[in-house]
């Protein structure tokens, strides 16, 4: 199996030479060169299903992305400990400037499904405590609802409580409130490939 996955790691780098690098070529320079200014910083799931930059169709230099199980943000916590995900808020929103910030849930979302039924046994050390911190608040999304609903419910819950989460960073609900930085939350439907977003506080709405 590890060299299965290097030989396709190797194939597909192979292809990006073969293929894209030659057109691409002077766009990457001009970044390497020039800087990344990517308009949009998505927080997104890590699961290898729900790609931002495959869904969306960018370019090099377009997202900042930051990828993480169930695709959560904390609180604003600036306790001096270690906020990898609040790192990359600050360094996307205060020296990149981005003019979005995209919370993108998906479907059949593990994170979101250990919120509901508990973590693996044996991802108790990382995965169990970082998932707890939305497992209230899906639980309470969920309750009342038909068995069929609660999956895209819970995961739509997740998307809301990020979106909560990023006002409370001050550098951000200041940048909100004076109209240079736009929040915005998507869900995507991993078997239909259908997106929607979440428009105001009601439902997600399917988009094009």
């Amino acid at each position: 199996m590890p060299q299965r996955s290097r030989a396709a790691l190797l194939s597909g780098y192979s292809r990006f030479r073969e293929e894209h690098w030659p057109e691409a070529r002077a766009q990457y320079e001009a970044l390497a060169q020039e800087g990344q200014r990517p308009h949009t910083l998505v927080v997104a799931c890590s699961d290898s299903r729900a790609d931002p930059a495959l869904i969306f169709d960018t370019a090099p230099g377009e997202l900042f992305v930051v990828r993480n199980v169930a695709n959560l943000v904390p609180p604003y916590e600036p306790d001096g400990l270690l906020h990898g995900v609040s790192a990359a808020l600050e360094f996307g929103v205060k020296v990149l400037k981005v003019a979005r910030i995209m919370v993108m849930g998906h479907a059949r979302c593990g994170g979101v499904d250990a919120m509901l039924n508990g973590s693996p046994a044996d991802c108790q050390d990382f995965v169990a405590p970082w998932v707890a911190q939305g497992a209230p608040v899906v639980r309470r999304a969920c309750q009342g609802c038909a068995p069929e609903e609660v999956e895209q419910v819970a995961e739509e819950a997740v998307v809301r409580l990020s979106l909560d989460n990023l006002r409370t960073f001050p550098w951000i609900a200041e940048r909100e409130a004076a109209g240079t930085l736009v929040l915005s939350g998507v869900h995507f439907g991993i078997a239909d490939g259908i997106l929607r977003a979440l428009e105001g506080p009601g439902r997600f709405e399917a988009l094009g």
